[in-house]
């Protein structure tokens, strides 16, 4: 999700209010000037749903948040490989959302190799480790390019760059998360995980709406600030400290380590998606998450944190 998010059309959730709205002109590359887009109004003179200064349905967006982490929890401490399954749910609906949104544009995402593939990766990342990983993604980078051979050869290369780009920014980054979790101390590894990107989000987002003045990535999403990035640091050198010591016992100053290049890997994240939205001229990738949008807009930041905590905890911890 984004650092801090102060009306953003790449993050704010397309939900109706009384009053018109604006939105992403889809037939325009210019996205940075919104056209009017009609907005529902509510029924029977209801007020609106409550917004934040940064746009969203604060009360829906925390409630979703704390379910989904909630189960997480459970079925990280109860029995590993119900996270697993769980991981693989959540990474299949993204992968459809993004296929979705591939399709608005004509491009045809070869979606089931790459969900067979992909679900068979975590799985073996789970079990066997980094070797019959990478194998299992040379055995789907070839089922990519047969599945697509039936369709002829206008827009082939088109079609498998697409799907290649897509399992190696879904599946192969979340097998990361279940080589984490095959570890002894493995669901305190992936909390340790967890935590960082949300305090990212969290401590970027408070400080943004609260201070946010300069912008930092304008051209890609105006929303984000440079005070809402220093919020995002300090929350997770704090929560990287924390984490490792507490959790995990390793020392302080790899926490700070870890939280200084979970709170880089979390923003470069959520700038490209905010590039993918913008190149496909979409606002979000989805609305199966109220407060938030789509799969795919709650773990933008999470896929790209996942090679990099995997790899400082396996540097640190063994």
């Amino acid at each position: 999700m984004a650092t801090d998010e102060l009306n953003d059309p790449g993050h704010t959730e397309a939900e109706g209010t009384g009053s018109a709205r604006t939105g992403p002109d889809r037939t325009s590359n210019n996205l940075s000037s919104p056209t009017p887009v009609p907005a529902g109004s509510a029924p029977d003179g209801a007020p609106p749903p409550k917004r934040s200064r940064a746009g969203r349905n604060l009360p829906a967006a925390i409630g979703v948040g704390l379910g989904l982490g909630a189960l997480a929890i459970v079925s990280l401490f109860t029995v590993k490989w119900t996270f697993l399954i769980y991981m693989a749910a959540v990474v299949g609906l993204a992968l459809w959302e993004l296929g979705r949104a591939l399709g608005e544009r004509e491009i045809r995402l070869p979606s089931p190799p790459v969900a067979v593939g992909g679900a068979l990766m975590l799985a073996l990342a789970y079990t066997d480790g980094t070797r019959p990983l990478v194998a299992a993604l040379a055995v789907t980078v070839i089922g990519v390019l047969a599945w697509r051979m039936p369709g002829g050869s206008a827009g082939y290369l088109r079609d498998i760059t697409a799907g290649l780009f897509a399992l190696a920014y879904l599946p192969l980054m979340a097998s990361f998360v279940g080589l984490m979790l095959a570890a002894p101390d493995g669901p305190r590894r992936v909390l340790a995980f967890l935590i960082l990107p949300v305090c990212s989000d969290v401590g970027g987002y408070a400080v943004g709406v609260l201070a946010g003045r300069h912008r930092m990535a304008p051209v890609i999403s105006p929303s984000k600030t440079w005070e809402g990035l220093a919020g995002s640091v300090a929350a997770c050198v704090v929560a990287g400290a924390l984490v490792l010591t507490l959790l995990l016992h390793g020392t302080w100053w790899q926490g700070i380590v870890l939280g200084v290049a979970a709170v880089a890997a979390a923003t470069l994240g959520d700038l490209a998606e905010s590039m993918i939205k913008r190149d496909l001229q979409i606002k979000d990738m989805g609305r199966l998450l109220p407060g938030h949008g789509g799969i795919l807009d709650r773990l933008d930041s999470l896929l790209i944190t996942a090679p990099v905590v995997w790899l400082l905890l396996t540097i640190f911890l063994n």
